[in-house]
C-alpha cells in the first residue's frame, strides 16, 4: 500500500496546499484511501468514539453535497440577477467530475491516495478516483474544521473557475443542436436504447446522432440526464476530430 498521507511530512504537506491543519489526521487518511484498501483497524477510534472506516466512500458522500452548497452559495452573491437556469448550468459545470479532478491535479492528491499494492501506479492519476477523492476531501475538511474551512477551500479553489466565464454555460443538448444547425444539419436524435434495473430506480441509456455523425451511448437515472451525458460524449467527440475549440 501507498505510505500513508498522514505521516508527519506528507501530512504538513498536503495541510498546507488545503490551508488547513488536521485536529484528526484519521479523517484526513480516512478521506484518501481507497475503498479497496479500506479496513476497519482493531480498535481504532476517532475522537468521536466511534470505529472508523478508512474508505472515502461516505465522505465522498458527504463531500458532494457540501461542495454543492457551497458553489451554490457562491453563484448566488456573484450573479444576482441571473435567473435559475443560468445558475444552475454554472453551477452544473463546477460541480462536474472533470472540475473535482483538475482541482485534485492542482493539490498533487494523486500523490496521496493510498491504494492497494495491485491497484497502484496509473490507477491513482484516474481522472473519476480523483475527483471522488477530492470530494471526500471537503467533506473532511468539513467534519473536521466546520463549514468556514470547507468554505475557504472551495473559494480558493473554485472562484476563479467560477469567474471565467460572463456568459453561463450553454447545457449540452442546446450547444450539440447550435452545432448541427450551425452547419445547416437536422437537429440532433435522440433514441431510449433500453431501460436497466428495478422499477424505483431504473438506468436509462439512450443514443444521441447527428447526421453525418456516427452515434454515442449514455446512461443516467432519467431520460434528460442520459440525452444530455450522450449529448456532451458526441460534441466532444466531434469537436475533437475536426480540431473544433470547445
Amino acid at each position: 500500500m501507498s505510505e500513508p498521507a498522514t505521516t508527519p511530512s506528507r501530512r504538513v504537506a498536503l495541510e498546507a496546499k488545503l490551508d488547513h491543519r488536521f485536529a484528526d489526521p484519521d479523517l484526513l487518511e480516512e478521506a484518501l484511501t481507497h475503498r479497496s484498501a479500506a479496513y476497519v483497524a482493531g480498535g481504532r477510534k476517532d475522537r468521536r468514539g466511534a470505529r472508523r472506516s478508512l474508505g472515502y466512500e461516505r465522505l465522498e458522500f458527504l463531500g458532494d453535497r457540501v461542495l454543492g452548497l457551497l458553489v451554490a452559495e457562491m453563484l448566488m452573491t456573484t450573479f444576482p440577477r441571473e435567473a435559475e437556469g443560468a445558475l444552475a448550468r454554472r453551477h452544473a459545470e463546477l460541480v462536474r467530475k472533470e472540475t473535482l479532478a483538475a482541482v485534485a491535479v492542482e493539490i498533487d492528491l494523486a500523490e496521496h491516495v493510498m491504494l492497494p499494492p495491485l491497484e497502484d501506479g496509473g490507477a491513482r492519476h484516474n481522472p473519476s478516483l480523483l475527483a471522488d477523492v477530492c470530494e471526500a476531501i471537503i467533506a473532511a475538511l468539513y467534519v473536521d474544521g466546520g463549514l468556514e474551512t470547507a468554505r475557504r477551500f472551495v473559494a480558493g479553489r473554485w472562484t476563479d473557475r467560477m469567474n471565467a466565464s460572463v456568459a453561463p454555460p450553454k447545457d449540452s443538448k442546446t450547444a450539440l443542436q447550435e452545432w448541427a444547425q450551425g452547419r445547416g444539419r437536422p437537429l440532433p436524435v435522440y433514441r431510449l436504447v433500453k431501460t436497466d434495473g428495478p422499477p424505483h430506480q431504473p438506468i436509462f441509456t439512450v443514443s444521441a446522432s447527428v447526421e453525418g455523425e456516427a452515434e454515442e451511448l449514455a446512461s443516467g437515472a432519467s431520460k434528460r440526464l442520459a440525452e444530455a451525458a450522450a449529448a456532451t460524449i458526441l460534441l466532444a467527440r466531434i469537436r475533437g476530430a475536426k480540431g473544433e475549440a470547445t
